[in-house]
């Protein structure tokens, strides 16, 4: 076989798959490229409870995805979040015990009549 008929061959055949890929898309009615669409999300969202502990951080976890974040980012962060809130928990009960009235020997709290 020359050269010219494998080309016209090969080109007969690309042509012919070709519109057989785009009648198939057709039927289907969905247009040629729709399989890119964004996944619709089936998984529950993940949150974080209103008074979050840094023990809720530790537990938290994604699904994973193609095109995901890059999980080293989503650690640091999330490592970052934990500490920041540790540190929050830890001023707020350093403020609290000094808002506590220091009662001395013997006193009770309560007031004299």
């Amino acid at each position: 076989m020359d050269p010219v008929s494998f080309f016209l061959v090969f080109l007969a055949i690309v042509l012919i798959g070709a519109a057989l890929y785009l009648g198939a898309g057709m039927v289907r009615g969905r247009p040629i490229g729709s399989g890119l669409d964004q996944p619709v999300p089936n998984l529950p969202a993940i949150l974080l409870p209103e008074d979050a502990k840094p023990a809720d951080v530790d537990s938290l976890r994604f699904a994973l995805g193609l095109r995901g974040y890059r999980m080293d980012q989503v650690d640091q962060v999330l490592d970052e979040l934990r500490d920041q809130l540790q540190a929050k928990d830890r001023e707020i009960e350093r403020l609290g015990a000094l808002s506590q009235p220091r009662l001395e020997d013997g006193e009770t709290g309560r007031t004299r009549p």
